[in-house]
């Protein structure tokens, strides 16, 4: 199953060429390890600087046989060109590159440039060789012994710079102690933005080059010998319908929760199926989420047993910062005299619990002498390379940088797996107060190391005089599907790649319940993805909610927060926000029919938004809802709205339909998210300087070859490129390397088969009326508004193609558009609120105040919180309650 996708047509005096994808098809692996079993296509060894061996034309004689075929065809075709017909691919594994650019005479041009490419599916994905595209750009390390993880397009002719490790000049508060001459090291210190970090880097290198860094040898204190301590050793069991009755000495957990984000409801739904009052909650909030620290701070302030962490990390996956955060925060348990447990067991807010508190208690008192910790149960060695064990690494900058190779400390058995474990209390009092050869050397190896969380409390627990009490169980399920979940997504904070699990689904709850291991918890779940697996979940564990419940079906999360500050805001965002506002208010003003001098529903906006939410309902996303500041002109007094803004309907199918079935959706957006297959920028809010990406959804069918055109506001082609679709494809997304700034306004993308319309759909480009978060001024609008330098958003023209796509071009749309570009102040916020109206809705509009009637002067006003809707209105399953008589609050 592949998804093949091809550039355009582009006539070139080398021809054309073939590449057939040789990626295969593998079944996804349930392995609770952040790097599953099949994920051994993935070679990073060609992080850093490191040269580029020229890729050549794939197919030897083969290729260039079909290639001469190709060309005649294409020269055929080009005498009697006259409806811009595609030449199509007879096979579904090829990616055909020429250029479908039409020049204004109505001739193809004759040259290297490409267009575009389509790439992407769940099935796989191609990458192209465009540079100014990440999409496509080279995530995975080349290499000889791993060649179907590569599928760089590349045109014969073209001729690219081999990758050379240049001369650096670094600036450093002090001269390193040593010549730096690893590639690793020289990259790292090419891409470190900071001189602190620099200096580290260079300090961190020499020290290991000069034998200081690692040690050797390392004692080993278990007492069974061999190399593998046998991780099933005890006969751990157990039967979920057990007629067992409560344990006598049941044990005590201190739950750390690991959180970071906004998503403050779904953390609370946890917090309450995890609730009891015999445990302890000791909760560590990303350094950089604020708001969801003022929010947890709240929660804790009801409960005894709870507590948030007085210090705060920035954390990043893979980095050693998060194992010195589990060990900080194992310090501080074993302080706290008043907190008796018995077991450790981190949690994320993406976790849920799949059996009930008491059944947890029950399986760790009968097991309180183990420690429950998941190895990655395959060959060691293989481990250690596909883990990085065996590379250094060093963390910077909120950045995991790799500076070369080193050896594995000889005496003891690297282990590693999930970093996601439950351990006694025994082990984690050794962990941190022991002062011996093995515990001060592995926290000395694995502060530099990557994923250092996943290995150390495995390699110390099976070397220890602790070994016989590991369980090769963390107790817990996780969805890794590696097709999805596998695709460097982190390579902008960690030179490595690895893996993520997907978010469960209604269609996985079976799994919950048929698990051949003793399972508690499951990982992962996001209410804006996916919200009722969690209702699932929660009314298996807990029975049902009351009927008429309230927002069951809906979710709310934060996307801004007053207190956050504007700051933390982008100028197209706090513009949006702004419109959305008004939107709001201009509804208001309409509620009223009749006395056209009533001015008890007309407002005057003031100041920034309050806070912004998005809006989820049966798990569809449902808009924005901006709460904003107005002043009522009647009374004159400032009231506080809040306003639900809803996106309009973009896609359409071609009329008369078109006979081709196979596109079932459309869309363009930011954030695009490959894992999950959904863009993260909720309702597409982009400006000028954004880089949108093009989806579409498929069904199953036959192979075929379908055309994409990008026409900005003024009718200008901005884009065109094919994608050859496999019968199996189900998503494909691209981003088109346009150059920017995009011209502000509704653009329109089609879709079309064999050059007949099947479907369009727009998306905005907003004008920006904020630059740095101040009133924009002329001369950065007249750069921002005005489209690309002479209106070229690639550097070949599709002029001619406007005529044979009927979309001509007004000089009066121009000169309008010019017009636009120049405009400030309330003269841009009616330009803005008139193209964000094309595109969204006020769906209502309701007051803040509680009480009501004095609270605003509109009679036809709801009050926010007696509306479904409303972020104020009520939402019983996240709302916390003092603990019931059992001890629990759900």
């Amino acid at each position: 199953m592949k998804l093949i996708c091809s550039l355009p047509f582009l006539f070139s005096q080398d021809g054309y060429y073939s590449h057939r994808p040789k990626e295969k098809v593998r079944v996804d692996s349930n392995n609770e390890n952040s790097v599953p079993k099949d994920f051994e296509n993935i070679d990073n060894s060609n992080f850093g600087a490191r040269s580029q061996p020229q890729r050549q034309p794939p197919g030897g004689a083969n290729s260039n046989k079909h290639r001469e075929r190709l060309q005649e065809k294409a020269h055929a075709e080009q005498a009697t060109w006259k409806d811009n017909a595609p030449i199509l691919s007879r096979s579904s594994n090829e990616v055909l590159q020429y250029g479908r650019a039409v020049a204004q005479n109505g001739s193809l041009p004759v040259g290297p440039k490409a267009v575009g490419a389509g790439v992407g599916s769940r099935n796989h994905h191609s990458r192209s060789s465009q540079p100014q595209s990440q999409d496509q750009a080279q995530t995975y390390p080349q290499s000889q012994s791993h060649p179907q993880t590569q599928h760089r397009h590349q045109h014969p002719h073209q001729t690219r710079k081999q990758a050379t490790v240049a001369p650096l000049e670094v600036v450093y508060d002090q001269p390193p102690k040593c010549e730096i001459s690893g590639k690793e090291a020289i990259s790292a210190l090419s891409r470190a933005k900071t001189k602190e970090c620099r200096q580290q880097i260079a300090e961190v290198y020499c020290r290991h080059k000069e034998g200081q860094l690692m040690p050797e040898k390392v004692t080993r204190y278990c007492p069974i010998e061999g190399t593998i301590v046998s991780k099933a050793n005890a006969n751990v069991a157990w039967e979920e319908d057990s007629s067992e009755g409560p344990p006598s000495a049941p044990v005590r957990i201190a739950f750390v929760l690991v959180v970071h984000g906004r998503a403050s409801r779904q953390f609370q739904r946890l917090f309450k199926a995890i609730y009891h009052t015999s445990h302890y909650y000791y909760i560590h909030i990303d350094q950089r989420s604020n708001y969801l620290h003022r929010q947890v701070q709240d929660l804790a302030s009801q409960y005894p047993n709870v507590r948030v962490t007085p210090w705060r990390m920035a954390t990043i996956w893979g980095g050693a910062s998060l194992l010195t955060m589990y060990l900080r925060s194992m310090a501080d348990l074993i302080t706290m005299t008043d907190w008796s447990w018995d077991f450790f067991i981190n949690l994320s807010a993406s976790d849920y619990p799949i059996r009930t508190n008491s059944q947890l208690v029950a399986f760790l008192s009968k097991y309180r002498d183990m420690n429950f910790i998941k190895s990655h149960g395959r060959d060691n060695a293989r481990f250690i390379r596909k883990q990085g064990l065996d590379r250094l690494f060093f963390e910077c900058d909120t950045h995991m940088w790799r500076l070369g190779d080193r050896k594995i400390p000889e005496g003891i058995s690297v282990d590693g797996g999930s970093d996601w474990f439950l351990l006694n209390r025994p082990f984690v009092e050794y962990v941190i107060n022991s002062q011996d050869d093995l515990v001060t050397n592995m926290k000395r190896f694995y502060t530099y190391t990557l994923l250092p969380a996943e290995s150390f409390f495995h390699t110390v627990l099976e070397n220890s005089a602790h070994c016989e009490s590991m369980v090769d169980n963390n107790l817990r399920i996780t969805n890794w599907n590696r097709k999805l979940g596998c695709k460097c997504q982190y390579k902008h904070i960690v030179d490595w790649c690895g893996c993520s699990p997907n978010d469960f689904k209604p269609a996985d709850f079976h799994r919950f319940q048929q698990t051949a291991r003793p399972t508690f918890f499951a990982r992962k779940f996001e209410a804006s993805v996916n919200q009722e697996i969690v209702n699932q979940l929660d009314g298996y564990l807990f029975g049902p909610m009351p009927q008429g419940t309230p927002g069951l079906q809906a979710y709310w999360e934060s996307a801004f927060d007053e207190a956050d500050g504007v700051a933390t805001l982008s100028d197209t965002q706090l513009t949006l926000y702004h419109a959305f506002a008004r939107m709001g208010l201009a509804r208001a003003a309409a509620s009223l029919q009749g006395d056209p001098k009533d001015d008890s529903c007309r407002y005057f906006p003031m100041g920034h938004p309050v806070s912004v939410h998005l809006y989820f309902l049966s798990d569809q996303f449902q808009g924005y809802l901006v709460k904003h500041h107005a002043t009522n002109l009647a009374t004159s007094k400032l009231e506080t709205l809040e306003t639900w803004v809803m996106p309009r309907k973009t896609y359409k199918v071609a009329t008369p339909p078109s006979t081709f079935t196979r596109l079932q959706f459309a869309e363009i957006g930011t954030e695009w998210d490959a894992k999950e297959r959904m863009f993260r920028n909720f309702g597409g809010l982009m400006g000028p300087m954004d880089e949108t990406v093009g989806m579409q959804r498929w069904s199953k069918g036959p192979n075929v070859t379908v055309t994409v055109v990008w026409i900005d506001p003024t009718n200008v082609i901005a884009a065109t490129y094919d994608i050859l679709i496999d019968a199996s494809a189900e998503y494909t997304h691209y981003r088109p390397p346009l150059n920017q700034p995009l011209r502000p306004g509704v653009w329109t993308i089609r879709v079309l088969h064999h050059w007949s319309p099947v479907a369009e759909t727009r998306f905005l480009i907003s004008p920006l009326a904020y630059m740095k978060h101040q009133p924009i001024r002329q001369e950065d609008t007249l750069k921002l508004h005005n489209g690309p330098a002479k209106n070229s958003y690639m550097e070949q023209s599709f002029h001619g193609l406007n005529p044979v796509l009927n979309v001509p071009v007004h000089l009066g749309q121009v000169e309008q558009a010019k017009r636009n570009a120049a405009l400030t102040g309330p003269a841009l916020e009616h330009w803005v609120d008139g193209l964000v109206g094309a595109m969204w809705e006020a769906g209502d509009v309701c007051s803040t105040s509680m009480t009501g009637g004095p609270g605003t002067s509109c009679p036809v006003m709801q009050t926010c919180a007696k509306t479904p809707w409303s972020s104020l209105s009520p939402d019983p399953k996240s709302q916390l309650v003092p603990p019931h008589a059992d001890g629990r609050i759900r």
